[in-house]
């Protein structure tokens, strides 16, 4: 990652990649992953494994599909050193509490985009995640 990229790029960085989970047009979805992605990008999580931009847009698809109305939100700052970031996020019906809270932990490429980003679940209902 550049040394140059400041604390500002980074929080516009997790801004947008939570941006592309909640972008529901397909067209503008996978444009959200290309500026925000490496083509050789890869994400886990206990439930899923996304890689590259067709992976990583079919696992954000299917969340959609799983959770209709659901919307992610960032709720700390952007945390960074190095190549890394992390952040916690909520997800839950627009306007409504959150079911779900998550943290994400990511690799940062040398041009500004996600190289890998392991999610954890902190928060879930029994049967919910």
């Amino acid at each position: 990652m550049s040394a140059n990229l400041a604390a500002t790029d980074l929080t516009a960085l997790a801004d947008r990649y939570l941006a592309a989970w909640n972008e529901t047009d397909a067209a503008r979805r996978r444009e959200l992953i290309g500026h925000t992605w490496t083509e050789s990008a890869s994400y886990v999580d206990p439930l899923m494994r996304g890689d590259g931009h067709a992976g990583i847009d079919a696992m954000i698809a299917a969340v959609q599909s799983r959770f209709p109305g659901f919307r992610f939100t960032r709720v700390t700052p952007v945390d960074a050193h190095g190549g890394h970031l992390r952040f916690t996020w909520e997800l839950g019906p627009a306007g409504e509490a959150a079911l779900v809270v998550g943290t994400d932990f990511a690799t940062v490429s040398a041009d500004g985009r996600l190289q890998a980003m392991t999610g954890f679940i902190d928060r879930a209902p029994a049967g919910l995640a």
